[in-house]
């Protein structure tokens, strides 16, 4: 009966049986079943436009061959090339094309014969050196199509062209000699069979010659500028197919096919990433049938681990809330037997728990008691003892006002220090308290030092822990200016800083070095004449009372003086009937 309420046995059965079954097997099919096919049929997509746009590019070769034929035959039948009727004929030609430039006859010393458009030739132009003359001249039955280049062989005419040339017959006089003819064509054509062919957002065609030149490319000027990168020594060395190109931290899909018969190159450019939507779209289906496929099995599970569940929802709550500090809620016992059997011994150990802090709590508020009471309680009688000595000093001497002074400080010394058994009095009473210990140790040192206390007005609505400034005026006077010979300088200052209240006790005294400066706050430092509430235990008492946040803090140099400030946290003195 026991197994059959275990939380392993239930959950392994639900779980394995359900959700490894339902969800693992039938993602792991999908996604290999139709993965493969959906980036094979991308790549078909990609070769077929590719394909198409070579297909438009061929036959806009043919026409442009065809152009440049009836051109030539035109010439050679002419009985002279600058008869009218042929340049009538050839500037007709010109206008049906808006991709024609110019239509130019060199002879093969590179010498005009004419051109159409009629625009004056430049001068030291080195025609004979321009790629499409030498190809016309080395082979002159073949057509010839340049790289592209800027034309400046005429005047006021800098465009981007292709020249296509063959050496062409023409009629001077009796004799045919033989001349280059040459046809110059800009990108636009190319361009708009280009440009349309677009792969996703970032897909593009360009073209490039037999020798790596490019033709047309939509990024041109980031070509140029360096900014772009085509890898076009790989792509020369197919004649078609395609490769996946990972350069410059992107997958990209190129895929190639020449033009006949010039030998061009169409190169389309995909990013993987966008080009494979029927395997994203598959990856996106996959992912909600999943979705659907885990709730369903959760929903299934929560029906049947109901009665696991809840039970140990309540433990976690009852061990978060005793993480949290409550000791006092137990637990209740029901569900499964594992469940039941850890609530049990765990209520058994909050009872335990509570037992030891209960003992611990009242066994530390006697000892915290105690050590106030004794910390507070060090008043040593040889302060006492040496100030009634000066007292009767000055009666012997006469000076009765300094005898009332002295009396009348001490009294309202000690009732400030007993003040009714309370340890926590007024930032007033506190400085109050100090003013007339000061009082009475310039009496008995006679013009040994002077003092300034400076108390913001705001500070005194605060309280203070009693009996923490005079302990530090005693160790300024004792160690700091009996020894000077010189007068020396006390001063006190209170204020808040950073919402804490500050007490400042600065003395132009002997200071201290590192040495005694870093043990200050482990040792007394108590003398012998004093009150004897060391400055150890001052920093004890802040930090029983308040916590290690507040205190002491000493800053001191050499011949220089020391500082010291008390740091308190603000708590306002409570109104009267409060």
């Amino acid at each position: 009966m026991k197994n059959f309420k275990s939380i392993q046995f239930i959950i392994t059965t639900s779980f394995i049986l359900i959700t490894v079954a339902s969800v693992f097997i039938v993602s792991f099919m999908l996604y290999n079943k139709f993965s493969s096919t959906a980036e094979k049929n991308a790549d078909l997509n990609i070769q077929q436009v590719v394909e198409q746009v070579n297909y438009n590019l061929e036959i806009y070769v043919k026409n442009m061959t065809s152009i440049f034929e009836v051109a030539q035959d035109l010439i050679h039948k002419s009985p002279t090339v600058s008869n009218p009727i042929l340049v009538e004929q050839l500037k007709s030609i010109m206008k049906t094309r808006e991709d024609l430039i110019s239509i130019a006859l060199f002879t093969k010393q590179g010498d005009l014969v004419f051109n159409i458009p009629e625009l004056p030739m430049r001068k030291n132009t080195r025609l004979e050196r321009q790629s499409w003359f030498e190809s016309a001249v080395e082979r002159p039955d073949t057509l010839s199509f340049s790289p592209p280049h800027i034309q400046n062989l005429f005047k006021n005419s800098y465009k981007w062209a292709v020249s296509i040339s063959r050496q062409a017959a023409y009629r001077e006089g009796a004799s045919f000699p033989e001349g280059v003819l040459v046809v110059d064509m800009n990108f636009k054509t190319i361009d708009e069979l280009s440009k349309q062919v677009v792969f996703g957002k970032k897909g593009y065609i360009y073209i490039i010659d037999s020798f790596g030149n490019i033709v047309y490319h939509p990024q041109q000027q980031l070509i140029h500028a360096g900014l772009k990168y085509e890898d076009l020594e790989r792509v020369l060395t197919y004649s078609f197919g395609s490769f996946q190109d990972d350069s410059n931290g992107e997958s990209k899909l190129i895929t190639i096919k020449t033009v006949d018969p010039i030998g061009w190159k169409v190169v389309g450019v995909a990013y993987k990433d966008e080009i494979l939507t029927t395997k994203t779209e598959l990856n996106t289906f996959i992912f909600w049938f999943l979705v659907i496929i885990i709730l369903f099995v959760l929903l299934l599970s929560i029906v049947v681990s109901a009665r696991i569940s809840l039970p140990i929802q309540n433990l976690a709550k009852s061990v978060k809330s005793v993480g949290e500090g409550d000791f006092k809620v137990p637990i209740t016992r029901n569900g499964i037997y594992e469940v039941d059997q850890l609530s049990s011994r765990f209520n058994m150990m909050l009872r335990q728990i509570r037992q030891l802090m209960d003992q611990i709590i009242v066994e530390q508020e006697a000892k915290r008691k105690s050590e106030l009471d004794v910390l507070q309680a060090q008043i040593n009688p040889h302060f006492l003892y040496n100030t009634l000595n000066s007292v009767i000093r000055l009666a012997e001497r006469g000076e009765t006002e300094e005898v009332v002074t002295a009396i009348t400080s001490l009294s309202r010394f000690f009732r400030i220090s007993l003040s009714k058994g309370k340890n926590i009095i007024s930032v007033e009473e506190e400085i109050e308290h100090v003013r007339h210990y000061l009082i009475i140790q310039k009496i008995r040192y006679k013009r040994k030092f002077q003092y300034v206390i400076d108390i913001e007005d705001e500070v005194l609505e605060y309280v203070t822990m009693k009996l923490i400034l005079q302990p530090l005026v005693e160790n300024a006077i004792v160690h700091g200016i009996e020894m000077m010979p010189e007068e020396g300088m006390i001063r006190i200052y209170v204020g808040i800083v950073d919402d804490k209240l500050m007490f400042q006790i600065s003395d132009n005294g002997l200071g201290m070095s590192p040495q005694v400066l870093q043990r200050i706050l482990t040792r007394d430092s108590k003398s012998e004449d004093g009150s004897g509430v060391g400055v150890k235990n001052v920093h004890q008492r802040i930090q029983l009372y308040f916590g290690h946040a507040y205190g002491l803090q000493f800053e001191s140099e050499l011949e220089e003086g020391t500082t010291v400030r008390i740091w308190l946290p603000l708590v306002r003195q409570a109104k009267e009937g409060e």
